[in-house]
């Protein structure tokens, strides 16, 4: 199923053509100098090299002779296997790298043009390639003594440089003087003048010479252009012709115009007749005798890291659902070919493709695609395998369905003393006649219910201005009424126009899911459990409007709000929190100078925020503010670490490589995993190349080793999985707090006074 056959036969003048049959597994394909697969393949099946022949063979001549191989595949497998070489020795480092050049494939290759039966008609049309070839060759060096015209070292296209004279010619100075009558064109001249237009570039000159005879004395005197009384640094504006006649701008500007016109013509035609040639190579494989023998991408197996480490997963082509399965440790995803293009190609990062899967498409299994695809087809499958096979895959389908089977009981175990821990909790007792709230549920009040503490000053306050109506008209009225006076104060705050130093997300909760457009069933339910919170029990009023709150929300019923979103939106708002609190710490370290609690802090707060920017623009924080910041920290840290290093001392350099190992490393794998800007691959480049000046240098044998050790974890950002210890948790007391905060880093940053936050 995975072993086929080729043939090797010698290319040689001289010596007897031999020919031998091998059989291979994974078919070895070299990728350094080559753009695509259908390359490799054709560089793989064709080797020429010049080689002399032995001492011992009869020589025809003192010469050396053409001597190569040429291969052609005798029997396909049904799965064939491409090993892509993409690892090769370097002699200066004295240890293997990997080649991290770009590479395509296409989903379908047709394999007819490697194969021995068609042997005769593929070397055919590699004959006919190479004359296409050749003709291309003449073509772009004609084409080039065009665009690189002149017989001196610098050289230029001949269009320009004919508009650049003919721009010369055409201008005229500020204050022309009339040209002297003799300074007319005779009829001598301008046959000699259009007899030299007429002559090819290269022969002009020659030409010229020939038919010119040169003036005597006395005609040089006469023609001697009146000196000008003005110096040439009065002279302004660009050069100029200093005596020319109508007549002579005319002629010559005829002249270049027509042979530019002819020069750019000559040149298009030499690139359209390239073009036609090159369609003519690439169509040449495309005679449907060549197109008999498909083999479809199956499966891509692709290596991220360096030669000595890294990580492996793979894309299989799930054939009937027509669809890409990401194969990564133990889990298993749904992706797209865009999703495999991307990872798969290599070029880019250190991601790249080091084994392809093709798989006959004739085969039965591709054949029933138009038909029924379902467990029939697949059976019968099965059935064709050998026996020993067909054990093999019933054998493995059977421990597959064991290991479900004691997962699902395992996971009804996990539910059953869950749910016993529930009933035994005395917090959630059934003597009220209530039902007992769903995990879910209870997860959901008790995020919600820490926003609702936060605002409980706030909240107090709405209570406190209505004191009047809770007198008058009674509880309900009064809840009424504080309700819609806060959610009218957050409405309006939530539509003011942010400010770099004032963010009134961090104010409330509320005001957070009105800037995203939170559905209202989520906005009210979180603006009554505020009034619902068990930290209002300051008065009677207070404790009288916390109860009829809490008894409307046992009103609300799952179909009135789904739990689920909702409990989603309160996650994003701490985590938001979360974020604006990390980016505060790191700014306020970044202005104490701790440049290293202050990194930890910002590539906390990057990925974090990453996360929120994908469900919306307002659920996060503003994301270049943080990268700023970031690569400011991730520069400094990296200079102290390399200032250590270079000390020599056994302790500072032991220091240096400490802070590289345990910070600045696995800060530079976050940022390269992510999408990364310019700017941050320009820091993580000049980082790079700052330690890697240190292989000129002398040092002694441990920093050496140290260096060799800290190198491929630097240029390699996936080579082993590296966490990042998170930073200590830092809680603010009340959101008035996080705010001050905000505004006086943001006042500190952007140079303003502060803002004082009602």
């Amino acid at each position: 199923m995975f072993c086929g056959s080729f043939m090797i036969r010698s290319l040689s003048l001289v010596l007897e053509t031999f020919s031998k049959i091998e059989t291979f597994g994974q078919y070895p394909l070299q990728v350094n100098g080559y753009r695509n697969l259908i390359e490799c393949l054709e560089g793989a099946m064709i080797e020429r090299e010049i080689e002399p022949l032995p001492c011992d063979q009869p020589l025809p001549s003192d010469q050396s002779v053409k001597y190569g191989q040429e291969r052609w595949f005798t029997k396909l497998p049904p799965v064939l296997t491409f090993e892509l070489s993409r690892f090769e020795f370097n002699q200066s480092l004295g240890q293997p790298e990997k080649i991290h050049s770009k590479l395509e494939f296409p989903q379908i290759v047709y394999m007819d043009r490697y194969l021995y039966r068609n042997r005769e008609l593929i070397q055919t049309k590699r004959a006919e390639i190479r004359k296409l070839k050749d003709q291309i060759t003449v073509l772009q060096q004609k084409l080039e003594s065009y665009m690189k015209y002149g017989s001196g070292p610098n050289r230029f296209p001949l269009p320009d440089m004919l508009q650049y004279v003919l721009e010369f010619a055409s201008t005229k100075p500020p204050m022309a003087a009339p040209s002297p009558p003799d300074s007319q064109l005779t009829p001598v001249q301008s046959q000699v003048e259009c007899h030299v237009s007429e002559t090819p570039p290269d022969s002009s000159e020659r030409v010229v010479t020939q038919q010119l005879s040169f003036p005597t004395d006395s005609e040089k005197l006469v023609n001697k252009p009146a000196q000008s009384s003005s110096s040439p640094v009065d002279t302004l504006g660009h050069p100029t012709p200093r005596i020319v006649s109508e007549e002579e701008v005319k002629l010559v500007r005829t002249c270049l115009q027509r042979w530019r016109n002819e020069t750019e013509q000559d040149m298009q035609d030499l690139k359209d007749c390239i073009t036609t040639i090159n369609q003519s190579i690439e169509q040449m494989y495309g005679d449907a005798r060549l197109c008999q023998v498909p083999y479809c991408l199956h499966a891509v197996l692709f290596h991220e890291g360096q030669a000595n480490a890294g990580h492996y997963w793979a894309y299989i082509c799930d054939q009937p659902r027509k669809n890409w399965l990401r194969y990564n440790d133990i889990s298993v995803t749904e992706s797209s070919w865009e999703e495999l293009e991307r990872e798969s190609y290599g070029g880019l990062k250190n991601v790249s493709a080091y084994c392809l899967m093709y798989i006959n498409k004739k085969l039965p299994y591709f054949m029933a695609e138009g038909s029924d695809a379902g467990t029939g087809e697949f059976q019968k499958e099965v059935e064709a395998l050998p026996l020993e096979l067909q054990h093999y895959v019933q054998e493995d389908n059977w421990r597959l369905e064991q290991e479900v089977a004691e997962w699902e009981e395992e996971q009804s175990h996990k539910m059953a003393q869950m749910e016993q821990s529930t009933s035994d909790s005395p917090e959630f007792s059934l003597g009220s006649g209530q039902e007992q709230p769903s995990l879910c549920e209870r997860d959901v009040r008790t995020l919600s219910s820490v926003h609702a503490g936060m605002a409980k000053e706030q909240t107090a306050q709405a209570i406190a201005n209505l004191a009047g109506a809770y007198e008058k008209k009674g509880v309900e009225a009064a809840l009424s009424e504080a309700f819609h006076e806060e959610y009218s104060r957050l409405y309006l705050l939530a539509k003011e126009t942010p400010t770099p130093h004032n963010d009134p997300r961090l104010q409330h909760v509320l005001i957070y899911l009105l800037q995203n457009n939170a559905p209202k069933a989520v906005v009210e339910r979180t603006l009554l459990e505020q009034f619902a919170d068990k930290n209002l029990s300051y008065d009677e009023r207070s404790i009288s409007i916390m109860k009829v709150a809490q008894a409307k929300l046992k009103e609300i019923s799952p179909d009135d709000v789904n739990m689920e979103d909702y409990k989603k939106w309160h996650e994003d708002y701490s985590l938001f929190r979360k974020v604006s609190v990390y980016l505060l710490t790191g700014l306020e370290l970044y202005q104490n100078r701790k440049y290293y609690e202050a990194l930890t802090y910002l590539v906390y707060a990057y990925q974090s925020n990453m996360t929120l920017l994908v469900k919306g623009p307002n659920r996060g924080v503003d994301e270049s503010l943080i990268a700023l910041y970031r690569r400011k920290c991730l520069l400094r840290s990296n200079d102290k670490a390399a200032t250590l290093f270079e000390s020599g001392e056994e302790a500072r350099v032991a220091e240096g490589v400490s802070l590289l190992n345990e910070l600045i490393i696995p800060c530079m794998h976050l940022i390269i995993n992510s999408d990364i800007c310019k700017e941050d691959l320009d820091a993580v480049e000049v980082m790079r190349s700052r330690w890697c000046s240190y292989l000129g240098k002398d040092m002694n044998a441990n920093v050496q080793l140290k260096l060799g050790e800290l190198l491929p974890r630097l240029l390699d950002c996936s080579a082993e999985v590296i966490v990042l210890k998170e930073p200590p948790k830092i809680r603010p007391k009340s959101p008035y707090d996080l705010c001050s905060r905000f505004a006086a880093v943001m006042e500190s940053i952007h140079g303003v006074s502060a803002v004082t936050v009602k």
